[in-house]
């Protein structure tokens, strides 16, 4: 049971999960066309550098707040922890199924990296590694919440479906991903192997 030098801090056996490894494999890599559109379309292969993807839609150091961030005034400058978009096939697949459409692709909501193999990735914890086989390295942020936004940009691809937008964010609760940032630059390709290097966890409950 983790404990610290003096013997002061013990976490609780049920509060506490070890440290792993996963092993998964890169099914896609996608950018936007320009710094304006939301959708992504599909590449052999993804450039990644320390501000993320150039020429894609969150490209950059910083960004500028906004909804997800309440705390700060719309269009704060801050910190892009959200530069790579990361979903799962397997996911995608059970949001297919619940919304009754044929299929869901990544580039409909906006991802770069699609990958398969590592089970419940929208639940991988923050400072998450995903270790890409060609050397770079993405450190996950957190969980990405769906919104209407990709839900309109999915309803573009079903026509006919006018609960779409609205339907995709109740749906895909917990299962829209993950974003994070450049850790350490290089190239993805489809097909290459990626390790999921998971932190050990705990609960947090001050007294």
């Amino acid at each position: 049971m983790p404990t610290d030098l003096f013997g002061e801090t013990e976490i609780e056996p049920d509060h506490y999960v070890r440290g792993r490894k996963l092993s998964g494999k890169v099914e896609s890599v996608l950018k936007s066309r320009s710094a304006d559109d939301f959708q992504t379309r599909e590449l052999d292969r993804l450039e990644l550098g320390f501000e993320g993807i150039a020429g894609d839609r969150h490209f950059g150091f910083t960004r500028l707040s906004g909804g997800r961030e309440p705390w700060y005034t719309r269009g704060t400058q801050m910190c892009n922890e959200r530069q790579i978009s990361v979903v799962s096939s397997e996911e995608l697949r059970l949001i297919a199924r619940r919304m009754e459409i044929g299929a869901l692709e990544p580039g409909w909501i906006g991802a770069n990296v699609c990958l398969s193999g590592l089970p419940s990735l929208s639940l991988m914890p923050p400072r998450t590694r995903l270790v890409f086989e060609g050397g770079a390295v993405i450190r996950v942020d957190g969980d990405n919440a769906p919104c209407r936004i990709a839900g309109s940009a999915i309803a573009r691809h079903v026509p006919g479906r006018e609960d779409i937008d609205l339907l995709f964010p109740k749906v895909a609760h917990r299962l829209r991903g993950v974003v994070g940032y450049v850790e350490k630059p290089g190239a993805i390709a489809a097909g290459e192997t990626v390790t999921a290097h998971i932190p050990e966890q705990w609960i947090y409950r001050p007294d």
